[in-house]
Order: C-alpha cells, then structure tokens, then sequence
C-alpha cells in the first residue's frame, strides 16, 4: 500500500501536501490509494506515441543479427511481432492501464554499427495508434521494451552483456494534453 504519510510518496511531497499529490498524480485518489482512472467521460480522439530505446551488443553479435544466422532464426523479425504483441497486452502487464483498441502498430529497427558510445547497437522505435478517450504511450513504451527483450533473448547465449538503454517517449498527439515532442 502507498504510504503517503508526512514526507509524502518517497519522500517527494512536503507535510500537509496530500491535496497535492493526488491532484498531480492521476492514479491516485485524494486518500493515497491507487486506483484506474475514469476516462468515461472523455472524448474519442486519435491517439499517437512513439517511443525508442535501444540495445547494445558485441560487434560479432550485431553481424549475427544482420546476416540471419543466428540459432533462433530472424532476430528482428521476431523481434518486431513480439513488439506488437506487447503493445496488444500492456493493460494485462501495467496494472492500471486501460484495455485499448489499437488501430495501428509499426516496428521500426535501424542498425548502428557504431552506437553513440561507440558499441554497436540496434534502435527500436515503436509507435502506437487508437481512437479512444486515453492515450497511448504506455502502450508506444511496452512494445519498445519487449522487442528488445526479444533481441536479448535470441541472441543472450552469444552475448549476455548486451545492455538495453534509452528506453523513453518521443512524441505523443491527442487528447486534451495535446502534443508532446521530447527535447
């Protein structure tokens, strides 16, 4: 249970900040409890995230992903439908995400030989389409972790030092918030 008590949920609101937390917090109502939002009462509208990361690899395993050799078979093929999946189960797996109607599911690899620290890597970007009364970065997120797992997992027994990083929204379109591009 969320203990807001005098410091607040992990010590980030001030004595007396309880109105504060839950005005600022959407999962939580004004007891500290956590709970699914309501969007009942909120339009359809077209929904849009995209998300990103990445993952890190030995150079022999990043060639074994381009050439398709690897023992498991295409890694980026698998890689891309259980992206999809994921986005499709993210309220099974987030516990107080909404079930959505996805209309649309794309992704996207690109092969960096030679990362930004220098180790080769593949990006995943992922992005994430409904109608409906709430967004749908959560689901743009999930689809980018679980396609990297999957990288990990096809390719972990010839390198278990692969590192999955940068995994954060880029974009988001719709609803009353309106639209979010990261810095």
């Amino acid at each position: 249970m969320l203990d807001i008590g005098e410091r607040g949920v992990n010590g980030f609101y001030r004595p007396g900040d309880k109105d504060a937390m839950a005005s600022s917090l959407t999962h939580f109502d004004a007891q500290g409890q956590a709970h699914m939002v309501d969007v009942g009462d909120k339009p359809a509208t077209r929904r849009v995230a995209v998300a990103t990361g990445r993952i890190e690899m030995q150079p022999a395993t990043l060639a074994l992903i381009e050439s398709g050799s690897a023992k498991k078979g295409d890694v980026l093929g698998v890689a891309r439908i259980a992206g999809i999946q994921a986005a499709k189960k993210t309220s099974e797996l987030i516990p107080l995400c909404h079930p959505l109607a996805l209309t649309r599911v794309a992704i996207e690899f690109l092969v960096e030989r030679q990362g930004s620290g220098g180790q080769p890597a593949v990006a995943c970007t992922a992005t994430a389409e409904t109608v409906g009364s709430t967004g749908v970065e959560m689901e743009a997120l999930t689809a980018v972790q679980v396609a990297l797992l999957t990288i990990y997992d096809m390719c972990k027994a010839v390198d278990r030092g692969m590192t999955i990083t940068g995994v954060r929204l880029l974009e988001k379109q719709g609803g009353k918030s309106g639209h979010y591009v990261a810095g």
